[in-house]
Protein backbone atom coordinates (compact mmCIF):
# COMPACT_ATOMS: atom_id res chain seq x y z
CA UNK A 1 0.00 0.00 0.00
CA UNK A 2 1.00 3.48 -0.66
CA UNK A 3 2.00 5.56 2.17
CA UNK A 4 -0.12 7.76 1.05
CA UNK A 5 -3.27 5.63 0.68
CA UNK A 6 -1.90 4.23 4.37
CA UNK A 7 -1.70 8.11 5.85
CA UNK A 8 -5.25 8.67 4.60
CA UNK A 9 -6.61 5.65 6.21
CA UNK A 10 -5.08 6.31 9.37
CA UNK A 11 -6.53 9.91 9.24
CA UNK A 12 -9.58 8.99 8.70
CA UNK A 13 -9.97 6.33 11.46
CA UNK A 14 -9.06 8.94 13.91
CA UNK A 15 -11.55 11.54 12.75
CA UNK A 16 -14.09 9.28 12.65
CA UNK A 17 -13.46 7.66 16.08
CA UNK A 18 -13.25 10.59 17.73
CA UNK A 19 -16.49 12.11 16.24
CA UNK A 20 -18.03 8.61 17.48
CA UNK A 21 -16.37 9.50 21.27
CA UNK A 22 -18.05 12.55 20.78
CA UNK A 23 -21.66 11.65 20.17
CA UNK A 24 -21.39 9.48 23.54
CA UNK A 25 -22.84 6.34 21.91
CA UNK A 26 -21.75 2.58 22.12
CA UNK A 27 -18.62 1.98 19.48
CA UNK A 28 -15.42 -0.19 18.95
CA UNK A 29 -12.83 -0.34 16.41
CA UNK A 30 -13.35 -3.61 14.19
CA UNK A 31 -11.98 -4.97 11.41
CA UNK A 32 -8.18 -5.17 9.96
CA UNK A 33 -7.07 -1.96 11.59
CA UNK A 34 -8.70 -4.14 15.31
CA UNK A 35 -6.67 -6.83 14.33
CA UNK A 36 -3.86 -4.28 13.71
CA UNK A 37 -3.86 -3.09 17.02
CA UNK A 38 -4.04 -6.51 18.27
CA UNK A 39 -0.85 -7.15 16.85
CA UNK A 40 -1.90 -8.40 13.33
CA UNK A 41 -0.75 -6.94 9.72
CA UNK A 42 -2.41 -3.43 8.98
CA UNK A 43 -5.30 -3.17 7.13
CA UNK A 44 -4.83 -2.26 3.30
CA UNK A 45 -8.22 -1.07 1.98
CA UNK A 46 -10.84 0.50 4.94
CA UNK A 47 -11.63 0.89 8.82
CA UNK A 48 -13.88 -0.87 9.77
CA UNK A 49 -16.17 0.47 13.23
CA UNK A 50 -18.77 -1.18 15.01
CA UNK A 51 -21.67 0.59 16.64
CA UNK A 52 -24.73 -0.65 18.22
CA UNK A 53 -27.97 -0.70 15.87
CA UNK A 54 -29.69 0.86 18.27
CA UNK A 55 -27.44 3.80 17.88
CA UNK A 56 -27.36 4.16 14.30
CA UNK A 57 -29.55 7.24 13.95
CA UNK A 58 -27.69 9.45 16.62
CA UNK A 59 -24.26 8.40 14.81
CA UNK A 60 -25.39 9.06 11.50
CA UNK A 61 -26.61 12.81 12.54
CA UNK A 62 -23.73 13.05 14.91
CA UNK A 63 -21.20 11.85 11.95
CA UNK A 64 -22.38 14.79 9.50
CA UNK A 65 -23.24 17.34 12.03
CA UNK A 66 -19.15 17.61 12.86
CA UNK A 67 -18.83 17.55 8.66
CA UNK A 68 -18.10 14.05 7.52
CA UNK A 69 -20.04 12.96 4.22
CA UNK A 70 -22.14 9.39 5.00
CA UNK A 71 -23.28 7.40 2.20
CA UNK A 72 -25.73 4.75 2.93
CA UNK A 73 -25.44 1.94 0.30
CA UNK A 74 -27.89 -0.65 -0.31
CA UNK A 75 -27.42 -3.16 2.37
CA UNK A 76 -28.71 -3.03 5.44
CA UNK A 77 -26.03 -3.54 8.13
CA UNK A 78 -23.99 -0.19 7.49
CA UNK A 79 -23.34 2.68 6.20
CA UNK A 80 -20.11 3.95 5.31
CA UNK A 81 -17.99 7.83 5.76
CA UNK A 82 -15.84 9.18 2.83
CA UNK A 83 -12.93 11.16 4.80
CA UNK A 84 -11.48 13.18 2.16
CA UNK A 85 -11.47 9.78 -0.51
CA UNK A 86 -10.45 7.17 2.60
CA UNK A 87 -13.59 5.13 3.56
CA UNK A 88 -14.78 4.10 7.03
CA UNK A 89 -17.71 1.27 7.43
CA UNK A 90 -19.85 1.70 10.20
CA UNK A 91 -20.84 -1.81 10.84
CA UNK A 92 -24.01 -2.63 12.67
CA UNK A 93 -24.19 -6.28 13.01
CA UNK A 94 -20.87 -8.71 11.72
CA UNK A 95 -22.26 -10.56 9.11
CA UNK A 96 -23.10 -14.49 10.55
CA UNK A 97 -22.61 -12.85 14.05
CA UNK A 98 -25.03 -12.31 16.70
CA UNK A 99 -25.81 -9.07 18.20
CA UNK A 100 -22.58 -6.77 18.65
CA UNK A 101 -23.66 -6.12 22.21
CA UNK A 102 -21.54 -8.05 23.56
CA UNK A 103 -18.54 -7.61 21.36
CA UNK A 104 -19.26 -3.95 22.25
CA UNK A 105 -19.18 -4.56 26.25
CA UNK A 106 -16.10 -6.48 25.86
CA UNK A 107 -14.26 -4.16 23.67
CA UNK A 108 -11.50 -2.67 25.65
CA UNK A 109 -9.81 0.99 25.50
CA UNK A 110 -6.58 0.61 23.64
CA UNK A 111 -4.67 3.63 22.64
CA UNK A 112 -4.73 3.89 18.53
CA UNK A 113 -2.28 6.32 16.86
CA UNK A 114 -2.83 8.33 19.79
CA UNK A 115 -6.20 8.37 20.39
CA UNK A 116 -7.53 6.09 23.30
CA UNK A 117 -11.07 3.87 21.57
CA UNK A 118 -12.99 0.65 22.33
CA UNK A 119 -11.08 -1.70 20.18
CA UNK A 120 -12.84 -5.65 19.65
CA UNK A 121 -11.42 -8.23 21.64
CA UNK A 122 -9.21 -10.61 19.54
CA UNK A 123 -11.79 -13.64 20.02
CA UNK A 124 -14.40 -11.54 18.95
CA UNK A 125 -12.25 -10.14 16.06
CA UNK A 126 -11.86 -13.96 14.98
CA UNK A 127 -14.99 -14.76 15.54
CA UNK A 128 -16.76 -12.24 13.21
CA UNK A 129 -13.68 -13.23 10.49
CA UNK A 130 -14.86 -16.71 10.77
CA UNK A 131 -18.29 -16.20 11.01
CA UNK A 132 -18.51 -14.30 7.35
CA UNK A 133 -16.99 -17.33 5.49
CA UNK A 134 -19.21 -18.98 2.98
CA UNK A 135 -19.27 -21.03 -0.03
CA UNK A 136 -19.58 -17.36 -2.24
CA UNK A 137 -17.15 -15.83 0.56
CA UNK A 138 -14.03 -17.81 1.44
CA UNK A 139 -10.63 -15.62 1.49
CA UNK A 140 -8.63 -17.46 3.90
CA UNK A 141 -5.63 -15.41 3.29
CA UNK A 142 -7.06 -12.46 5.83
CA UNK A 143 -8.48 -14.91 8.28
CA UNK A 144 -5.14 -17.39 8.58
CA UNK A 145 -3.25 -14.31 9.06
CA UNK A 146 -5.34 -12.81 11.85
CA UNK A 147 -5.04 -15.99 13.71
CA UNK A 148 -1.74 -16.64 13.63
CA UNK A 149 -0.59 -12.79 14.96
CA UNK A 150 -3.90 -12.71 17.37
CA UNK A 151 -3.65 -16.58 18.61
CA UNK A 152 -2.60 -16.01 22.25
CA UNK A 153 -5.40 -13.48 22.79
CA UNK A 154 -8.29 -15.73 21.55
CA UNK A 155 -10.62 -17.82 23.51
CA UNK A 156 -10.09 -20.69 20.54
CA UNK A 157 -13.36 -22.68 22.96
CA UNK A 158 -15.58 -20.21 22.46
CA UNK A 159 -14.51 -19.47 19.26
CA UNK A 160 -15.40 -22.98 18.42
CA UNK A 161 -18.27 -22.69 20.40
CA UNK A 162 -20.01 -20.05 18.66
CA UNK A 163 -18.81 -20.79 14.86
CA UNK A 164 -19.71 -24.27 14.80
CA UNK A 165 -23.17 -23.77 12.70
CA UNK A 166 -21.03 -22.59 9.89
CA UNK A 167 -19.13 -25.44 8.18
CA UNK A 168 -16.30 -23.18 6.34
CA UNK A 169 -15.72 -21.76 9.91
CA UNK A 170 -15.30 -25.60 11.65
CA UNK A 171 -13.14 -26.62 7.92
CA UNK A 172 -10.58 -23.60 8.57
CA UNK A 173 -10.47 -23.64 12.60
CA UNK A 174 -9.68 -27.78 11.79
CA UNK A 175 -7.01 -26.29 9.29
CA UNK A 176 -5.66 -23.74 12.24
CA UNK A 177 -5.12 -26.63 14.42
CA UNK A 178 -3.54 -28.81 11.28
CA UNK A 179 -1.24 -26.15 10.58
CA UNK A 180 -0.24 -25.48 14.88
CA UNK A 181 -1.97 -22.62 15.02
CA UNK A 182 -4.50 -22.49 17.89
CA UNK A 183 -5.03 -25.72 19.93
CA UNK A 184 -6.89 -28.55 19.27
CA UNK A 185 -9.98 -28.63 20.20
CA UNK A 186 -10.62 -30.23 24.84
CA UNK A 187 -12.00 -33.60 23.91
Amino acid sequence: MATDERDRLREALKRVAVALKGADLRFALAGGYAVWVRGGPESLHDVDFLVAPADRDRAVEHLERVGLAVVQPPEDWLFKVDCDGAVVDVILRAAGSPAPDDALAAATPEEVLSVVMPVLTATDLVEQKLSVLRERYCDLGNVLAAARALREQVDWDRVRERTAGNDFAVATLFLLDRLDVVPAPAS
